[in-house]
């Protein structure tokens, strides 16, 4: 039976979410994340921001600089989860076997639905109109054998996208993308390729392996001979929901500033800790993973001798691995935290500390925090929203028209 996996992506998805929720932001750029004139990343923009240059992960001075007039959001991580748990409850009607990888993209194997749902590209049209009608968003959906041609195709044919690759045909769907399209080439190695007047896949693909190891170092060489060939590299690694959760940020540029790698750890702790929360669950692990610029990856891990109490703990536990594993010499490009040894609260009960814990109270705040963002409210941790310097009038104008933003 052939493998069927789709790569399911809501497009620009946490601005989609506010142009949704606000009808005068549609047809505007909206840029989500920090403010303009502080430091840190852009988490996610509409397709209009895109337009001028604007991407994720991309220094938000840089986004300000090339999109003065968009409409700069801090974003509403309670409410994307919202949805997110909305739509990923309508894929658990086709197949019980989904692997969410982030708040707005997941793996979900269709293998052998056929006889429920159609051919895969009608399961795909039927699931994109599902979420349409009941949220008014949009997604695209990749189709492969693997999880790296689905994720590929899934950007194909973006917004609204639906591309499938068939068996026998990776090679040539490679062949019709960029070399900068291929998931995870960032920029310093297609400048490294260009130097080699090595400028699409099929030429990369006549590139021995050991030569491309020679060039590249022998993660990233064997990562561009699998990428260029249609096979999945093996980053996206099998994650079950009742295991684990994890969240990752690629970097729009390489970066070693410490500052912008502190807050993406700090927005991820956030994210995993809510996910944590609003699923009734408790984990014991924290992982990280970190991608340098050479491609070099490597992961560390910590398990607590009781499950993890905040979103404050994840991120101290998950800043000091990372202070172990990077020495700032290197440019980092991906940062990933996660919690594994994940359980259902109910059926693992706390272990009682003879002395209280500093995270104690924090879990009691967040737990409060969460009941109330259950309940439409807004509300927003303070060291994720950064004080917003002396600005021009029309951007004080339109900061001032977020302020129903509670702040913790």
């Amino acid at each position: 039976m052939e493998r069927v996996i789709f790569h399911v992506d809501m497009d620009a998805f946490y601005a989609a979410v506010e142009q949704q929720d606000n009808p005068e932001l549609r047809g505007t750029p909206v840029i989500i994340g920090a403010r303009p004139g502080t430091r840190g990343v852009v988490s996610a923009c509409s397709y209009e921001a895109r337009t001028y240059g604007v991407r994720s992960a991309m220094p938000i001075s840089e986004a300000y600089r090339r999109c003065p007039h968009g409409n700069f959001l801090p974003g509403r991580m309670s409410r994307y989860q919202e949805v997110s748990r909305g739509i990923m409850s309508m894929f658990e009607e086709f197949t019980p076997d989904i692997q969410q990888i982030s708040v707005d993209e997941a793996f979900l194997n269709m293998t052998g639905t056929e006889r429920l749902f159609g051919t895969p590209e009608e399961a795909a049209a039927l699931i994109k109109r599902r979420v349409t009608q009941n949220t008014g968003l949009v997604i695209s959906i990749g189709i492969a054998a693997n999880k790296f041609l689905a994720k590929l195709a899934s950007d194909y044919d973006k917004p609204d996208g639906l591309h499938r690759v068939l068996a026998g045909q990776e090679e040539q769907f490679i062949d019709s993308l960029k070399l900068g399209d291929l998931w995870g080439v960032g920029k310093k190695s297609l400048e490294r390729l260009h130097e080699l007047n090595i400028t699409t896949p099929w030429e990369l693909r006549q590139i021995k392996k050991a030569s491309l190891c020679r060039l590249f170092g022998k993660a990233g060489g064997e990562y561009l001979y699998r990428a260029v060939r249609g096979t999945d590299p093996g980053i996206l690694q099998q994650e079950t929901k009742s295991q684990s959760l994890s969240g990752e940020v690629t970097f729009e540029q390489d970066t070693r500033d410490p500052e912008v790698v502190k807050q993406v750890i700090l927005d991820l702790s956030h994210q995993i800790m809510f996910r944590l929360l609003n699923s009734d669950k408790i984990g014991y692990t924290v992982f990280i993973k970190v991608r340098l610029s050479d491609f070099s990856t490597s992961t560390a891990q910590k398990r607590l001798r009781r499950p993890l109490y905040s979103a404050e703990e994840l991120f101290d536990v998950a800043h000091t691995l990372l202070q172990k594993r990077w020495n700032r010499q290197h440019e980092i490009r991906l940062i990933g935290v996660g919690v594994s040894s994940v359980f259902t609260a109910d059926n693992q009960p706390e272990q009682q500390e003879l002395f209280s814990d500093p995270y104690d109270r924090q879990k009691k705040v967040e737990k409060v925090v969460n009941s109330i963002r259950a309940k439409g409210s807004r509300i927003e941790k303070a060291s994720l929203i950064d004080s917003v310097p002396e600005m021009k009038k029309r951007e004080e104008k339109r900061f001032s028209s977020r302020g129903d933003e509670a702040q913790e």
